[in-house]
């Protein structure tokens, strides 16, 4: 069973840490990324995410007792919609349908307009939020690139049936 579970300040640590495993693989699609000194890779700035009255959100990605993957979003308010900021599941369970069932939660948690976005090189992930969001929205969504190349899958679930 997969479960969005929120991710508590306290547990910045361990998120800190499976954000490397997302960073090492995204640099497939980024060579400006490099190692610090230390051997890894700069860590996020969460601070954001802790904040009272925030509109972002961190979700660990767990299946059964094992966290498997995480989810940074920025919730809309108002006319903005919901923005998917960063979504991993670690490779060991990749092609299982984890990602897509996660992904689908969200957009259920958080109703309203939504925004996705892949950098322009990333066709994996491309593929993966296409499949994703046609499924959940019946192929009603639309898809656009901005100045930056990034593909840019949008929807609203209160519009769907």
């Amino acid at each position: 069973m997969i479960n969005l579970v929120s991710v508590r300040k306290e547990e910045e640590e361990v998120l800190q840490r499976l954000i490397q495993f997302y960073i090492y693989e995204f640099t497939r699609f980024n060579d400006d990324i490099k190692l610090e000194n230390d051997g890894s890779y700069k860590p996020f700035d969460l601070q954001k995410y802790w904040q009272i009255n925030t509109s972002y959100r961190a979700f660990f990605i767990n299946y059964q007792k094992e966290i498997v993957g995480f989810a940074l979003l920025e919730e809309g308010t108002g006319d903005s919609p919901n923005v998917i900021e960063e979504f991993f599941i670690i490779r060991k369970y990749h092609g299982k349908g984890f990602g897509r069932i996660a992904a689908q939660r969200l957009f259920s948690m958080f109703e309203g307009k939504w925004q996705v976005f892949q950098i322009q090189n990333n066709y994996p992930a491309q593929a993966f939020w296409r499949k994703t969001i046609r499924e959940f929205t019946s192929n009603s969504y639309l898809e656009r690139y901005d100045e930056h190349r990034r593909s840019i899958q949008e929807f609203d679930t209160r519009q769907l049936d």
